[in-house]
């Protein structure tokens, strides 16, 4: 008897696959859906997505720089600054209500009423909050290089040939007036929290779809061609604001970004998917790729990871330099690995009841 299973490849069995290999052998993770031979290729997503960019960058890509550090600037300091953490000093872009808004602002069809937060005796960029170690001095210094900052990421959406974003988070605070979506709860990293303007809101899968269907229409309005590589982080959350256990969380966030990125893979052939999320989580990893705490990917388990994301994508013979655009401030105008901004949420365990 004819059937579809009996004309499946072995890798669609899980006793083929799985069941009879050690975990780090287990094969066909991933078929790539377009190559990024000779492509520009930036980042941006939730903490995971630093090392996709890292990685990229020294296997030699053609990874897009659009805000470069300071030449004196020691690259000690660099990821302090927020530089070199991807394709430009947006900082971590947890969910896909921010990433839509980022491409809105920088194009100049969203403007916030929210401009800056206060922080001790400075203020910072509300979309940004830990940009840099240190409160900036003025409200003015921090709108131009807010502006700046835009002016690059437009640039970034011009120039890129793959846009590669690592969905990280649903939990979301929203501003009341205008929908603004923020990174970090106002109230944690400057700002004042006040329930009568702000909102917590957790993106379904029908939200995380709608973002991202808005978001490749506007970028790609003004960049036709380009494509995208999403992924899912691997990382939990560090704390939640919903009123469920942490872990029930995290699977409730993870199965809804995994659900939209699979369906947004089916939707376009423009956009290809990569199961970072599947290989650190699955079962029969047993946790292996996880540090004690249960939470941060061992190295070990990031180079797996990149691995088998080089099998299929293999690195150029000859290295292609970043390219670049050219700082408009220079290290005087900046008062003077991997950065997760949710972490700061751990500080707030103490006042667990």
């Amino acid at each position: 008897m004819s059937h579809p299973y009996r004309r499946q490849p072995q890798k669609a069995y899980w006793k083929k696959t799985v069941s009879n290999r050690h975990a780090l052998d287990v094969p066909d993770w991933y078929v790539k859906r377009f190559s990024l031979d000779g492509a520009k290729v930036a980042t941006a997503g939730s903490c995971f997505a630093q090392h996709i960019g890292r990685n990229m960058r020294e296997k030699g890509f053609g990874y897009l720089d659009a805000e470069p550090a300071p030449e004196l600037l020691p690259k000690a300091l660099r990821l302090s600054y927020g530089y070199e953490m991807y394709s430009a000093r947006y900082g971590n872009v947890y969910t896909s209500r921010q990433l839509l808004q980022l491409a809105q602002r920088a194009l100049g069809i969203f403007s916030p009423k929210e401009t800056h937060w206060e922080k001790g005796a400075g203020v910072v960029d509300p979309f940004r909050p830990t940009i840099e170690p240190e409160p900036f001095g003025t409200v003015a210094e921090t709108l131009a290089l807010q502006t700046n900052h835009l002016q690059r990421v437009a640039t970034l959406f011009e120039e890129a040939n793959v846009f590669v974003f690592t969905l990280g988070l649903t939990e979301a605070w929203l501003d009341k007036a205008d929908g603004a979506a923020f990174p970090l709860c106002p109230g944690t990293s400057g700002g004042t929290f006040d329930e009568n303007r702000y909102q917590f809101h957790n993106l379904s899968v029908a939200d995380v779809v709608a973002d991202m269907e808005a978001f490749f229409t506007l970028v790609r309005g003004v960049n036709p061609n380009l494509r995208f590589l999403l992924t899912v982080s691997p990382v939990p959350l560090m704390a939640t604001a919903s009123d469920m256990q942490v872990a029930v969380a995290t699977t409730y966030s993870k199965s809804v970004l995994r659900a939209a990125a699979g369906q947004l893979f089916s939707a376009h052939d423009f956009v290809d998917y990569f199961p970072s999320y599947e290989i650190v989580t699955s079962p029969f990893m047993k946790g292996f790729f996880f540090e004690p705490d249960a939470r941060e990917v061992s190295p070990h388990g990031v180079s797996h990871v990149m691995k088998t994301f080089f099998a299929e994508h293999a690195p150029p013979a000859v290295s292609v330099p970043v390219v670049k655009a050219t700082p408009q401030f220079s290290p005087e105008e900046i008062e003077e690995q991997i950065r997760c901004d949710e972490e700061l949420l751990d500080v707030f365990s103490g006042d667990a009841r």
